[in-house]
């Protein structure tokens, strides 16, 4: 197989026919915002629309504070204090996820019009594939062909499939599969494909686009001028699936994410690189590809040289009779060499220069500790008797075997030179060249199955910046049933939390307090799984039990919830104006077996060693009925259906007389009967009997990520 199919494409037009790419406009603001401001005096309806999100952030924060000060100090049913202290976790959770979403939209950033391009700014577009259909590959190779901004497109082929050799040949783009060097080495699933890749091409910039995701010719043109600044690493644009079904039963649109939280993190510095539709500097991916080599190489030695001063001290307290003096000094001399090492390593010195200067000292004191040790042996052994007039040669070699010598030589104490050994084996056991892997530098991260959020963590604790630029310049293809929905939602929610486990964000230097803060809200946002549950339980042992969480649902209880509840929805109603994201609530609820088990399986993964397994979403639409695949949510409902039944009875015989308690508690489950029931209708989710594609004009703007016009954001 040939490793790259040269086929340079540098293009100022489109080549042939261009592909039908139907994509909306994104709104700035809500059209709302018109009504404060002169039309077309956008700044101004920029400053309306954020000064009212910020007392919206005031009010929510101020009435969660208020609601939770009360629970804490004049709330709690000591009576039934498990399940009152539990439910209290699960509202601090809430409580702090409220602040953190708070801080972060308080600075969101809405940006107007990009900068004009870098003139002569070179581009590679990457298509990443893995076994996808050829004819979906072929549809996007032909638009990033298209692109009308000068650049090479290239297919990463990681499934090496000469038929998709063959279209890129008939297409002409380039094509690219794993160099031999890969053979028998961790591929890294996607982040190895691009790291292979980074290494076969040359262009200042990347595009990276998933095999689905068909790009705008405008891509280019309208993204790279925020580069005119050199400490932008990467620009990302939103994720926009036109194959969405109606009524979106999987929940697969993300129009808050792309959108406002997205611009949140923008105004902190800390938007997020999402895999694909973004372009990136080489020169940001190859910086951290370095820093991270040389930092895990000093982690390497460090522990190496702890681990060497802690033999050799423990080495020089075995010496101490007073015949053991040169021994001592050789050891104190390779105690020196430790110290020096850690001088080296703090002004910054060449690892390998520091290593060779270790392992070097160590030969010396080697040697010095063998020829101490074979004189005290021999001293040894000239006092065992009959072996003093033992010749050289057979006799002597029997006379040692001997079970006398033998006896006696066991019982001297251990050669120091054992610890010169080990030391020296540490030091030459650091693989700077790290063989283990097919690249010794890897630009993007690989801690990770989401290599996407670790790489743009990785770059902001560098220094670089990022953008996120608000307008759809692609459109994909989302999972279309209910297995490949929680596919991939189970690999995202994993990869975030291997990065937590792995590369936390609150303890990485280099992050400002607004990028850990960022970074931190989507991890903490996988945790959800643990408290929901107690949320959807507490309704429960409440009707069949009894249970009261709080001393009484008195008007007391109803003056602090209700506030906080009407200020968060009105925050909610507020961001997503315009934007369908009533899904994504039931979903966030919905889920939560599946956060669940992504916090379970990523800690077996990151301390545990069990194996997660990279499954590529699949792009074409997998038949069936799944009810066996929300088997926990039905319990759930079937629980809180008979709850309801058997609370309703004990209400009616008189066995109880909280009248407010059973309402509150039958009205929250309701609700959550009513955010969970999402799961079955995903499940038994069949596409038009006819099997036509989904119409257009049921894919309205209201389905994408962001608020659509008929304008563009230019």
């Amino acid at each position: 197989m040939i490793d790259n199919v040269s086929m340079r494409v540098e293009v100022a037009e489109p080549i042939g026919e261009e592909p039908a790419i139907v994509l909306p406009a994104v709104q700035i603001v809500p059209s709302w915002t018109k009504w404060f401001a002169p039309e077309g005096d956008l700044k101004k309806q920029i400053r309306v629309y954020t000064r009212v999100m910020r007392l919206l952030v005031l009010l929510a924060l101020g009435t969660a504070t208020y609601y939770i000060t009360w629970r804490y100090f004049y709330s709690i049913n000591w009576a039934f204090w498990p399940i009152s202290l539990t439910l209290l976790a699960a509202e601090t959770y809430s409580y702090l996820d409220t602040w953190i979403f708070g801080l972060g939209i308080w600075r969101l950033k809405i940006r107007t019009e990009a900068p004009a391009p870098i003139p002569g700014a070179t581009v590679d577009v990457f298509i990443t594939c893995y076994n996808e259909p050829v004819e979906l590959v072929r549809e996007t190779a032909i638009a990033a062909r298209a692109i009308t901004w000068p650049h090479r497109t290239f297919i990463l082929d990681d499934g090496r499939s000469p038929a998709m050799q063959a279209m890129a040949a008939e297409v002409g783009v380039d094509y690219i599969v794993r160099s031999n060097v890969w053979q028998g080495k961790d591929r890294h699933a996607k982040a190895g494909n691009l790291v292979n890749a980074l290494g076969q091409t040359t262009g200042e910039f990347i595009l990276i686009l998933d095999a689905d995701q068909v790009p705008s010719p405008k891509i280019l043109s309208h993204t790279l001028g925020y580069f005119r600044d050199p400490e932008v690493a990467f620009v990302q644009t939103p994720q926009w699936f036109h194959n969405t079904p109606a009524g979106n039963p999987f929940g697969t649109d993300a129009p808050l994410f792309y959108g406002p939280i997205q611009q949140s993190k923008d105004g902190w510095n800390a938007a997020y690189f999402c895999g694909s539709n973004a372009v990136l500097r080489r020169e940001a991916l190859m910086s951290i590809g370095i820093r991270y080599y040389v930092r895990d190489q000093m982690r390497q030695i460090r522990r190496a040289i702890q681990t060497a001063d802690r033999l050799l001290r423990q080495a020089a307290r075995d010496l101490s009779g007073p015949d053991q003096e040169r021994l001592r000094r050789g050891i104190e001399q390779l105690r020196g060499a430790v110290r020096e090492a850690k001088e080296q390593l703090q002004r910054g010195a060449p690892l390998q220069e520091v290593t060779w200067a270790f392992q070097r000292e160590a030969e010396t004191v080697s040697r010095l500790v063998v020829q101490a040790d074979l004189a005290a042996i021999q001293a040894e052994l000239g006092q065992i008797p009959g072996l003093e007039e033992v010749e050289l040669g057979q006799g002597l070699t029997e006379a040692l075997m001997s079970e006398e010598t033998v006896e006696a030589l066991a019982g001297r104490e251990m050669s120091p030179l054992a610890a010169v050994t080990a030391v020296r084996a540490l030091l030459l056991g650091v693989d700077l060249d790290r063989s283990h892997e097919a690249e010794a530098v890897f630009p993007i991260a690989t801690i990770s199955v989401t290599e996407d959020m670790a790489t743009a963590m990785r770059m902001h604790a560098t220094g670089w910046k990022s953008v996120y630029h608000h307008e759809i310049l692609a459109r994909g293809l989302a999972p279309e049933d209910l297995r490949t929905s929680l596919q991939q939602r189970l690999r995202w929610a994993q990869g975030t939390i291997q990065v937590m486990l792995r590369e936390n964000p609150l303890v990485q230097k280099g992050l400002s307090f607004g990028q850990r803060l960022m970074y931190f809200a989507t991890m903490w946002s996988y945790l959800s799984g643990f408290f929901s549950l107690i949320y959807l339980l507490a309704p429960v042992l409440y009707l069949f039990f009894g249970w009261t969480p709080v001393t009484a649902y008195s008007k007391e209880f109803f003056w602090h919830l209700v506030p906080f509840l009407v200020a968060n929805q009105l925050l909610f109603i507020f961001l997503g104006w315009g934007l369908p994201t009533w899904r994504g609530q039931q979903y966030n609820l919905a889920m939560f077996p599946l956060w669940i088990q992504a916090v379970t399986s990523a800690v077996a993964n990151v301390y545990f060693g069990h194996k997660l397994g990279f499954v590529v979403t699949p792009k074409s639409r997998q038949s069936g009925v799944f009810l066996n695949l929300v088997r926990p949510q039905l319990v759930m409902m079937g629980l809180i259906v008979l709850s309801v039944v058997y609370g309703s009875v004990r209400l009616a015989l008189g066995m109880t007389d909280d009248v407010a308690g059973f309402l509150v508690n039958v009205f929250w489950s309701c609700y959550n009967l009513v955010m969970l029931s999402v799961v079955i209708v995903a499940a038994t989710y069949a596409p038009p009997s006819d099997g036509a594609a989904i119409d257009a004009d049921r894919v309205t703007a209201a389905t994408v990520a962001g608020r659509v016009t008929g304008g563009s954001v230019r």
